[in-house]
């Protein structure tokens, strides 16, 4: 089993969501997220005075699925959630060794 985790721009989150649906995919966890790579934040005016917004709003997904969903939900994220412009974000990939239910003890696959 793998996890994929994809940082993506917040107004994204629906698209992407419906893709993952489309894919098979029926579970995922959402985090609201700040954060800045190459893009690095931007100027504000408010009040006359000018200020530096460094972290800017971002969504976090966490996947869980089978190795041989991996592909399919990488693609159906990518192509959800790109825009062209700079900040379109990232996807993670890492193995995952045990997965446990808690209210009924499955494990592995069936926990899933």
């Amino acid at each position: 089993m793998k996890k994929i985790e994809a940082v993506i721009k917040p107004f994204k989150l629906d698209e992407v969501k419906d893709a993952l649906q489309e894919v098979g995919l029926q579970g995922i966890t959402v985090l609201e997220a700040k954060g800045f790579g190459r893009q690095k934040g931007h100027t504000e005016l408010y009040r006359g005075a000018e200020y530096v917004v460094d972290f800017l709003p971002k969504v976090k997904i966490e996947i869980i699925c089978d190795d041989d969903l991996v592909e399919r939900a990488v693609e159906a994220i990518t192509q959800a959630a790109r825009t062209g412009r700079i900040g379109d974000g990232k996807i993670f990939i890492s193995s995952i060794d045990e997965v446990i239910r808690i209210r009924t003890g499955e494990r592995g696959h069936d926990a899933v």
